[in-house]
């Protein structure tokens, strides 16, 4: 079983700085530095930041809302962050999310081969194409680009990065100082990209890496958010409200990854999994109403809003979720809009609820959390977990204190680290020179 951790650089979903075990301290470094500690001594294979570039507008079209109830803001820099992870740590695998739509493949590559080489070979990508309008206007655009559009500058950014990753051999640096000779040219070469959303010429600038690339994280839901990581991903993030829901796409996600002429065996799917554990069944489920009980109605569609980049103050808040079109990420639409016709919430009850929804279903005992876990992986729904706290640094240390020592009891995690790179911890090969080639749809070498 792989473990990744979900945690943000600010405060934790949209009440959980409201818990009473909640450490406020987020703008510090040592708020960080213990996290990182913490999970590596439960031995997470990944640490993974998410990201957005705005202040969310998007309910009343107005920041307010976010800032009244901490839904989507504050967001520190996630590559800052790990950097200040990284140097308490030593095996577990730190990722960052970065946008597609507002960086070039240029600043990309190198930013994240100079973290994968500071940190000893643990950098990881999740790559994200953007979903707010409040993002492109902090940019130069009025709106958000269309998915399709948002997908194919993707695709680009990626054929371009891998290109710039590949444009230096291993074995370049030399440092002979008898000679003179720094390093070896003709293993470098030019890259010249021409697409039709970037352009590069590279070489780039830093050396190949410790992994070569880092690891590719996604998350997409929608149809062209599923192909790209079937395409591109080593690891896949997704949210289901069920465990069928779960099995359909793990197997879809596998058979696409097939169809690009990938082993889908080399493409890990970890659904996120908020875990709440208690002394009993009875006793998590109380702990989870109490935090339930702390979440106002507007901070939950606050960040609902957020996420599907709707502003729901324009629909009658007492009635039902209308079909919202396209969204900013398909995979919480989808998850809401199955959990509330089945429940038939109106869309203020979904505030509340999606303010302090649990996903994956594990609110309970010990022996409950994991044998739900176990269930996943043997119904074919998971290669692992994306754990999200509702709080820290508490949710994490009562799963590493807890949940841990049995999974690790059934032989479901392990108790020491055995490789030394990210990818080596999710059992992916490290990628040789243009390995990837092929996935490239545009652009020229």
């Amino acid at each position: 079983m792989h473990l990744a951790a979900f945690l943000n650089a600010g405060p934790m979903g949209t009440s959980g700085w409201r818990h009473p075990d909640a450490n406020p301290g987020f703008l510090t470094a040592g708020y960080y530095r213990h996290v990182a500690k913490l999970l590596e001594a439960a031995r997470f294979d990944l640490a993974f930041i998410p990201d957005a570039l705005s202040v969310p507008r998007s309910l009343g079209g107005s920041f307010a809302p976010a800032v009244q109830w901490g839904s989507g803001t504050p967001r520190l820099d996630p590559l800052v962050i790990l950097g200040v992870m990284a140097g308490v740590t030593e095996h577990i695998g730190l990722a960052a999310t970065l946008s597609t739509g507002y960086h070039e493949p240029f600043h990309l590559a190198r930013a994240l081969a100079t973290f994968d080489h500071i940190s000893d070979g643990r950098a990881g990508w999740n790559i994200v194409t953007s979903f707010q309008n409040a993002e492109a206007q902090n940019f130069g655009q009025p709106s958000l680009p269309p998915r399709d559009a948002r997908y194919a500058r993707a695709e680009e950014v990626l054929s371009a990065a891998t290109q710039l990753w590949d444009s230096w051999d291993d074995g370049v640096l030399l440092q002979n100082k008898e000679t003179g000779e720094f390093g070896s040219p003709e293993k470098v070469r030019s890259v010249d990209y021409r697409g039709e959303y970037v352009s590069t010429q590279g070489p780039l600038n830093v050396p190949r890496s410790p992994q070569g690339y880092p690891l590719l994280i996604q998350a997409g839901a929608s149809p062209s958010g599923r192909d790209f990581a079937a395409r591109w991903a080593d690891v896949i993030f997704c949210s289901h409200e069920s465990l069928d829901s779960a099995i359909t796409f793990y197997q879809e996600m596998k058979k696409r990854v097939a169809d690009h002429g990938r082993d889908p065996h080399q493409v890990r799917i970890l659904p996120a999994a908020t875990v709440v554990v208690g002394e009993s069944d009875g006793d998590a489920q109380r702990k989870h109403q109490d935090f339930a009980d702390r979440v106002h109605p507007l901070a939950g569609l606050s960040r609902l809003a957020y996420h599907v980049n709707v502003d729901l103050t324009q629909y009658d808040l007492d009635g039902p979720l209308p079909d919202l079109g396209e969204v900013g990420v398909q995979g919480h639409y989808d998850e809401v809009r199955e959990f509330a016709q089945r429940e038939k919430l109106s869309i203020r009850e979904i505030g509340r609820w999606y303010g302090a929804r649990t996903e994956g279903n594990m609110v309970g005992s010990v022996d409950s959390v994991v044998d739900t876990m176990e269930q996943w992986l043997d119904r074919g729904a998971a290669d692992g977990f994306m754990i999200q706290a509702t709080h820290l640094p508490g949710a994490f240390e009562e799963f590493a204190r807890y949940v841990v020592p049995e999974l690790q009891r059934r032989g479901l995690h392990k108790t020491e680290y055995q490789g030394a790179t990210a990818r080596e911890h999710f059992g992916l090969p490290r990628p040789a020179r243009d390995a990837w080639q092929h996935r490239a749809l545009r652009g020229e070498r």
